[in-house]
């Protein structure tokens, strides 16, 4: 262990994802466990710039490892991009005594962890977010919770939309990053996936094309999953309805998404990268990110993860369009 590590920080950044209190609290003790002290940064960066900082016991973190949310709170924070809040929040680390720093999020979160990083503080990031789109990693925390909040949501609008005979487009959570539409869209069979990386995956006629298909072989409703980035849900509906004359109805799942417990999946995986994010501070290393690349847990440097493209599973909407529609 680097004996000149004696506090560390941890704060969540960005939007909140179930598990990043498991998270939380593997990082706190982890830390106890090495003799660290450990500050809680409420807040996010927009915090941290305010001094909005407490040490963490063990008791701190007791009882929070089933629950959503984040527990120091999250926000976003812009003027985080201007070097006078780069500077305050450098300046702060070391007023408090935090030498190294945990934190947890998106991409946004991480290009604020390489200016503190540049700054002299160790910082360690872990992906926390609902969406998927952090491109280093193939697996973020929250992620495989909000994908069955949505499994769950649309096995109960396939019944009403069963006995209704009606078209559900349902839209997900996913402004850049498609993944929680592809992995719930074969998870329900859902009759269409539309994500915005993929141009094919928005044509209208073929959507159109499945409904008329699955009308001619006695299939009496359809669901039709659109990620948010995709765009106009409301009026795809319409339109729908217009040229297939079909009930059609929109229903768009927004934050239930991210709330809730956290799935055992994301409790694991959760514990494991705040606990390997507190031995990579113990180590020395800095301005890294723990990341799940082909099964395993790893560190790489955030600067090289950030400059790493995310490709949708597109494997998914190929196979769910073969064993959707027959």
């Amino acid at each position: 262990m680097d004996t000149s590590l004696s506090t560390i920080g941890v704060l969540t950044s960005g939007g909140d994802a179930p598990g990043m209190n498991a998270c939380i609290r593997a990082v706190v003790r982890s830390a106890l466990n090495k003799g660290m002290r450990v500050m809680g940064i409420h807040k996010g960066y927009a915090g941290l710039i305010k001094g909005d900082v407490s040490e963490m016991h063990a008791n701190s973190v007791a009882d929070i490892i089933h629950r959503g949310g984040t527990i120091l709170y999250t926000a976003r924070c812009p003027e985080f991009m201007q070097t006078e809040y780069q500077d305050r929040a450098a300046e702060m680390c070391r007023i408090f005594g935090i030498d190294g720093l945990v934190v947890i999020g998106g991409d946004g979160t991480f290009r604020g962890a390489e200016r503190l990083s540049d700054r002299g503080i160790n910082v360690i990031g872990v992906p926390g977010t609902i969406d998927a789109d952090v491109s280093c990693s193939e697996y973020t925390i929250g992620f495989d919770s909000a994908v069955n909040v949505v499994v769950e949501a649309i096995s109960r609008l396939r019944d009403t939309s069963a006995s209704h005979e009606r078209c559900s487009v349902v839209e997900v959570m996913g402004r850049n990053c498609g993944e929680i539409a592809l992995w719930s869209g074969i998870a329900t069979g859902a009759d269409a996936i539309m994500i915005p990386e993929d141009k094919d995956s928005q044509s209208f006629d073929q959507i159109i094309r499945v409904i008329m298909e699955n009308r001619a072989r006695g299939k009496n409703h359809n669901i039709v999953i659109v990620a948010e980035g995709v765009g106009n849900s409301q009026e795809l509906t319409k339109r729908v309805h217009e040229v297939t004359g079909i009930d059609s109805r929109c229903t768009i799942l927004g934050h239930i998404q991210r709330g809730g417990s956290p799935t055992a999946l994301d409790i694991k995986h959760a514990s494991m990268m705040g606990y390997l994010a507190v031995e990579a501070l113990a180590k020395g290393e800095t301005n890294r990110v723990i990341a799940v690349q082909k099964g395993a847990y790893v560190d790489i440097d955030i600067d090289e993860g950030l400059a790493m493209k995310k490709t949708p599973s597109m494997d998914i909407w190929k196979a769910n369009l073969q064993i959707s529609t027959y």
